[in-house]
Formats: structure tokens, sequence, C-alpha cells
């Protein structure tokens, strides 16, 4: 079994690709720049299609679209939020997805006839749940609702194909995203968040669970 995360060089990314390896599984871990590492920008659709091009002809079973960016904490709404800052974070967050995805398509269908069902786990996050409104961060909250619907969409249409799609709340996770206040450890999350992803079949394709298991709110 193959394994490719991206954003593979810290936190949920680098601890997923430890437990994974550890359990002997073959993990591909990209970065934007980080040796030893696939080179991955998927803000770059150029650096996404060259992923693709190194990666031809090479099953990939899971794929986790980890990469990820939130850059808009500490913004106000009066004059802030400068639509540069949209652009970055939904072309990190919710293009860069798709377009990783959709490069690595043809290494998932090559899975098909080896795990039986290739899995692509999307890492969104609660703040992207309608259920979850709580004010603020408008831009990282956004993006992850629409990675969220994209997850949900790409599940409908990859179903006919073989291929599940689940979408993930890791937690608030002590990590330089999450900051040291956080409520989860990046052991705790990682360790959980790789227990939903590797149970995912056909038959919960779709969903949106958090690292625990529990099932969120869309």
């Amino acid at each position: 079994m193959t394994i490719l995360i991206t954003g593979a060089n810290r936190g949920i990314g680098k601890g997923l690709a430890d437990e994974w390896r550890e359990a002997g599984e073959h993990v591909i871990g990209t970065a934007r720049s980080e040796p030893g590492m696939e080179v991955l920008d998927v803000a770059d659709p150029a650096s996404v299609t060259a992923l693709g091009e190194r990666l031809e002809n090479q099953p990939i079973s899971t794929l986790v679209c980890n990469a990820g960016i939130l850059l808009d904490r500490h913004e106000q709404l009066e004059g802030g939020y400068p639509p540069e800052l949209w652009a970055e974070h939904f072309q990190v967050n919710v293009t860069g997805v798709f377009l990783t995805i959709q490069a690595l398509l043809p290494n998932l269908r090559l899975a098909l006839a080896g795990v039986g069902t290739p899995k692509i786990a999307i890492i969104s996050s609660k703040l992207g749940s309608q259920a979850s409104a709580g004010g603020g961060r408008y831009i990282y909250r956004a993006s992850k609702a629409a990675a969220l619907n994209l997850g949900r969409n790409l599940a409908v249409d990859l179903r006919e194909q073989g291929i599940a799609v689940g979408i993930y709340h890791p937690g608030w996770v002590a990590t330089d995203m999450g900051g040291s206040d956080a409520e989860v450890s990046v052991e705790q999350s990682v360790d959980g968040l790789r227990r939903q992803i590797d149970s995912l079949t056909l038959a919960e394709t779709g969903c949106f669970k958090a690292w625990d298991g529990k099932d969120m709110a869309f």
C-alpha cells in the first residue's frame, strides 16, 4: 500500500507519515522544500502537474490532502481581510486540494486492483461547518467550508469508480497552526485520524468525521 501525504514535513502530516511508516506502509511525503520529500507546492499548478508526471504509473492507495494555511486569525472586520489573503487561502486550501486530487486520480485508479478501495482523505475543519459558525476567521472558515463541499461532491462522482472520499476535522491541535492552548495533542489527533482513514469504505464515502470518529455536522 502506498500513501501520499501533502504537507508532510511537520505537524499532523508528519505525524501521519511517521505512524504509517511504523506500521510498514510505503509513504510518499510532500512539501514545498524539504530534503528527502517529493517537492510539491499545492498553490502552484505547475508544481502539482510536475508531481503527477513524476509519479506516473505509481499506484497510490491513499491520498491525504493535508497541506493548508491559516493566516487570518488576527484580522479585524473593519479594514482587515484583504483580497490577497482570500486568494492565498483559497489557492492552498481549496484549489490546491482539487488540483492535487485531479493530478493523482490516475494513480488512485491504478491501485484499484491491489487494494480494492483507494481512498482520498481531505483534512478540513469544524470551522468550515455551518453548525460551528462562531464568527471571525472568515477566510479560513470559508476556505474550509469549500474544502468540505468539494469533498462531498467528489465522493458522489468517484463512488462509481470505486474511490472513497472522507473529510476530517483533526481537532484543535497543538501545532504551529493550532497554538499551545489547543485541546488535542498531535499524537492524539494523528492516531485518531489514521484509524478513521484506514477504516474508510465506500459505504461511508462523503463522511465528515472528527479525529475521534465522531460524526460532524455539515
